[in-house]
């Protein structure tokens, strides 16, 4: 069975650092793509960054690019979210994503392409 459970969100002032990090545990060894989206009150979700687990090739979403990174670690099953240069518009809820069993369809990739979602966690900036 997958789970992915993030961690390493809180409140930030603007022009801070935060690192988010999602564990994966099951059959992730089949995922094609993983990535994170946000989701702020009253708005859609939205995509953050992607990486595609077997190239590492990755892509970043206009409003973070320049600021943020992802990346992953096979060894420990992890994917991270490098968060610089934090903006108050940053603040939302911070979502793990992975399409495992199958392929994305969408470049960008979408929401619907992905299958496998974590819980969230909190990201606040101040101003």
């Amino acid at each position: 069975q997958v789970q992915l459970v993030e961690s390493g969100g809180g409140s930030v002032q603007a022009g801070g650092s935060l690192r988010l990090s999602c564990a994966l545990s099951g059959p992730t060894y089949r995922s094609s793509c993983m990535g994170w989206f946000r989701q702020a009150p009253g708005k859609e979700r939205e995509g953050v960054a992607v990486i595609y687990a077997h190239s590492g090739n990755t892509y970043y979403y206009d409003s973070v690019k320049g600021r943020f990174t992802i990346s992953q670690d096979n060894a420990k099953n992890t994917l991270y979210l490098e968060m610089n240069s934090l903006k108050p518009e940053d603040t939302a809820m911070y979502y793990c994503a992975a399409q495992i069993g199958g392929y994305v369809r969408w470049y960008p990739p979408r929401v619907v392409d992905f299958n496998y979602w974590g819980q969230g966690t909190q990201v606040t900036v101040s101003s």
